[in-house]
Order: C-alpha cells, then structure tokens, then sequence
C-alpha cells in the first residue's frame, strides 16, 4: 500500500457506467452528490479516481479508457449484479462509497497488468496491455507454435490456442481452463494452454506455467493464416501473425484503498465457494 500526497485537495471523478437501469440510478445519485461538493470536481479527462458502475467488465472497459494514464489514476468499483472480482461496493453501498471518499488521503492497492506485443509478417507491431488475459487461437485449423520462455524453447504447442493472464485474470478464462488462482500482489505471467494436442507424436507439458516478473514469454507460430487474438473484452483478426510476446507492464493497476476493499481471498470465496456452514 502507497501513499499519494495530493497537492489540490480537490479530487477529479470520472463515472463510467454501462446501460443498465440499476447503474444509471446510481451513476445519477453519485453525479448529484458531487456536483454541488467543493472537494469533487466531475470530469473524464484527466480524473484521479475512477468510479466504475456495472460488474467486473465495465470495469475492465473502465482500465482500457484509461490505460494511458496509470501512473496517476486510480479505480474502484460498484457492482450492480453478482458479487465481481474488481468491485468493493454493491449498488446499495453508494453512501459508505461517497464518505470513503471524502476521508481518501490517496492510500492505494496496486497490482500487476499484462503488456502483449504482437508482430505481423508485414512489419507492423501491436502493443496491448491486459488486466486479465491475452489469448491466441488459430481460426482455420489447429494451432501449432513454439512457446519459449525466457529464450528457451520449451515446447511446440498443438492445440486451440494459448492464454496468458495476470494474477488479478487467475480466476476468469484461466481458472475455467484449469490455471492455478493466484493472489493479485504476486508479480508473475501465467501461461495456460487451450485444448492441446498430446499423444504419442506430439507432446507439450499440459499444466499451466508461472513465470516470474523478470522473464519473458514468446510464442512464434508455424504456420500463415488468421488468428485470433483477445485481450481481456477486445477481440481482433489478424492475418499472418509472427510472433506474440508477454510481458509484466512496467505500470501497475491502482485501486483506492479503503475499510470497504475486499479481501481477495474473501473474493475468491464468495465467487466460487459460498457460505460454508460452522
């Protein structure tokens, strides 16, 4: 947890809400408690903190508007559904939320995010940043590429495709693809495969992989044609990709810390486990 020493006390919101009934109601109820507050000022250019209004992938849309200025901004979450992994209030919790707020000195929770470089037969690179995942599958036939990891070749994959995914992305496609659930403050890349192909003529490791901070994962395919390619709820087809690299961004994800943040194994628990009886 780092401390932020603001030098105008006044702190910029942006509210970013999806369609739902239930998160315009509460974006409105937000929109006129600050609008007449001194110590807020509303705007989405430029903001210190950003309200997300919705469930984990509003939030995840919130993170992509705002990928650029991580180094200043920070997050938090109202979830208007089911408990979500980003989010520390629910839609009824709108005024604990407001009164954090005003008692926020600038505490926040960081974790770690995705950096994705993606090279085209053409000469084109695509950077790309992850809060969850980044995946690759092959559209016409099976998948064949080499993995290596910190520039060992580790294996030639044969399959539907590869995840990577962050700490904080452990329990969304990872975990449905059997990846271990990582606590968010561990800076590691966890490397998944996607129905792969293992018999007696080919062969990959078929667990997930944990790469520390400090390597690298690149995955080179054998083979022309289209692929596609999914960073967190953004999909895009690409033609005659090269090579695909992940690494741990340099910046980090800032949520505002508060009595109300969520313990993630808390998270962890209600999401997939429940109430366990005494």
């Amino acid at each position: 947890m780092t401390q932020t020493n603001y030098t105008d006390k006044v702190k910029r919101i942006a509210i970013i809400a999806n369609g739902k009934y239930q998160s315009k109601r509460v974006a409105s109820k937000l929109f006129s408690v600050f609008k007449d507050d001194p110590d807020f000022y509303l705007s989405k250019k430029n903001p210190d903190i950003v309200i997300s209004i919705g469930g984990d992938g509003m939030l995840l849309s919130a993170f992509h508007m705002y990928e650029k200025e991580l180094d200043r901004v920070r997050f938090v979450g109202i979830h208007t559904g089911h408990l979500g992994f980003y989010t520390d209030y629910r839609d009824f919790e709108v005024d604990k939320l407001i009164d954090n707020l005003r008692r926020d000195k600038g505490e926040q929770i960081s974790y770690p995010i995705l950096k994705v470089v993606i090279s085209l037969d053409d000469g084109r690179v695509i950077k790309a940043r992850a809060l969850n995942e980044a995946t690759v599958k092959r559209i016409e036939k099976t998948m064949v590429a080499d993995v290596i990891v910190n520039h060992v070749k580790f294996e030639r994959f044969r399959g539907d495709g590869i995840s990577v995914s962050t700490p904080t992305g452990s329990t969304a496609y990872n975990k449905s693809l059997g990846g271990a659930v990582l606590h968010p403050t561990i800076e590691a890349l966890q490397l998944t495969e996607i129905s792969s192909l293992n018999n007696r003529v080919f062969r990959t490791l078929g667990s997930s992989l944990i790469i520390p901070k400090k390597d690298k994962i690149e995955l080179v395919p054998r083979r022309l044609g289209i692929y596609t390619i999914s960073i967190d709820n953004k999909t895009y087809q690409l033609k005659n990709v090269t090579k695909v690299e992940y690494f741990i961004d340099d910046e980090k994800i800032h949520f505002v810390s508060s009595p109300s943040h969520t313990s993630f194994w808390e998270r962890v628990k209600d999401a997939f486990i429940g109430d366990i009886d005494s």
